[in-house]
């Protein structure tokens, strides 16, 4: 008797236990199936609603396709970044990241980190489709110290000239512009003299940045070293600056450039510009020509014909001091997934719907002209060639008709951090603000590039 009630007792136990376990299951049981996750993705804001907007048709495709939710947040220029880096360090990333900046300043630093997935499945199956540049610009070294994709590119920006050609006829320059590079500097140079000497006190030659807040400083000033045949690292990224003729190379450009603006012919104001500053400068018609990093400026002016087609021009770079083609430096824009990324499967699906060239195609398109694409089957749209629109057909050839590269970053991790500490910028501050000489300024960008590379190797 005393048995079998020992029985009943450990029956009704296993029963009340098995019966718990029904009503609470695990906790793994209580994970929401696939297609209740939300994507979560943090987007770069574009410069026009149209980019915007076309993403928006993107993102709604997709979840209409899949049956997957998307919450999809536009973030300023300013503040993606930053959320970005805040979100890693609180390990609550998004599922996706997109920054118009990241592919200069960060991305090459978080795939060395580990911090980055593996995309190679998303770009492998339509790998035929990039061009060489956007394949070599998301394919980066590791925490191993091997190389992979670490990022999916989806256009590009290169640098551009801008003119008005209204003041040009002004001052009676409306012929061909001198393709010889001290020809066609001395040539803006001319132009503004002869409009202050028609009363127009207020017009500068050039609208180039000089400054430690303008990333356009340091890429632009980049670019001018490369027209001079000039890189500080070597083909297989090794630092190259303790060689005496690239040191008496980068004096020689310093002073160059700096000189410029000390002899009048650019802004006072450009030592302390932001980014926004060259463009709003030109528009304002305070400087004759200006050098940008993308195609913000004359975007900006398409609902304007009058000054889109007939006052505003763009142009391709003079030719090189020594009399060779300029080869223009490109940035190209890619999203990234984090390691840590809550839904890095459904985060790959997604980049690789954005990536189908008919989607990609529409939202570059969005952008206005702002970004070219990197697919060689979207350059066969007319937008791209039209040459009834003088900006953007010019700044097309660019990309079609010259050699590029990328910037150094991404042939060395580590010259990010030069570019993000924008010690160009500064060496101009020690001629321009601080009076040193550009020997003085050179040796200062010398030593703390030579300390960024010490300490992060």
């Amino acid at each position: 008797m005393r048995h079998k009630l020992l029985r009943l007792i450990l029956l009704f136990v296993v029963s009340f236990i098995l019966i718990t376990c029904s009503l609470n299951p695990p906790k793994n049981s209580l994970e929401k199936p696939e297609s209740e996750k939300i994507l979560t993705i943090w987007w770069n804001r574009g410069y026009y609603p149209e980019q915007e907007e076309a993403l928006e048709k993107i993102v709604t495709k997709w979840q209409e396709k899949t049956n997957h939710k998307v919450k999809l947040l536009f973030l300023s220029e300013d503040d993606t970044l930053q959320a970005a880096i805040d979100a890693l360090a609180a390990n609550k990333p998004p599922d996706i990241l997109f920054s118009e900046r990241a592919e200069f300043t960060l991305i090459p630093q978080w795939a060395r980190e580990g911090k980055l997935l593996d995309v190679s499945d998303v770009i492998k199956p339509i790998k035929n489709l990039y061009n060489n540049t956007a394949l070599k610009s998301a394919y980066l070294h590791n925490n191993n110290g091997s190389q992979s994709y670490y990022a999916v590119p989806i256009m590009q920006q290169s640098i551009h000239i801008h003119y008005w050609h209204n003041l040009l006829i002004e001052a009676g320059l409306d012929g061909e512009i001198p393709k010889q590079w001290d020809e066609f500097w001395k040539f803006w140079q001319k132009a503004q003299d002869i409009l202050r000497q028609q009363g127009k006190d207020n017009i500068y030659a050039l609208g180039l940045p000089m400054s430690i807040y303008a990333s356009d400083t340091y890429m632009i000033f980049t670019q001018i070293l490369e027209a001079n045949n000039f890189q500080i690292l070597d083909e297989q990224g090794k630092l190259q600056v303790d060689k005496p003729a690239v040191r008496q190379k980068i004096i020689e450009i310093l002073d160059w450039y700096t000189n410029l603006y000390k002899n009048g012919y650019v802004p006072p104001n450009a030592v302390n510009w932001i980014n926004s500053d060259n463009n709003t400068n030109f528009l304002n018609h305070n400087t004759l020509m200006t050098i940008n990093p993308s195609m913000s400026i004359p975007s900006s002016q398409q609902e304007d014909e009058e000054i889109y087609l007939n006052q505003m021009r763009t142009i391709e770079f003079p030719l090189n001091p020594d009399g060779t083609d300029p080869r223009y430096l490109v940035s190209v824009k890619e999203p990234v997934i984090f390691t840590s990324s809550p839904h890095p499967k459904l985060a790959k699906e997604f980049l690789s719907y954005l990536v189908q060239p008919e989607n990609l195609g529409a939202y570059i398109k969005g952008a206005k002209g702002r970004y070219f694409p990197i697919m060689s089957q979207l350059w066969k749209d007319p937008f791209w060639s039209n040459k009834k629109d003088p900006q953007i057909s010019v700044a097309s050839q660019q990309f079609t008709e010259y050699k590029t590269r990328l910037l150094s970053n991404l042939s060395n991790p580590i010259y990010a951090k030069i570019d993000s500490e924008n010690i160009w910028g500064k060496a101009m501050q020690k001629v321009l603000i601080e009076g040193l000489s550009p020997t003085e300024a050179t040796d200062f960008a010398i030593n703390r590039i030579k300390d960024i590379f010490a300490i992060n190797n």
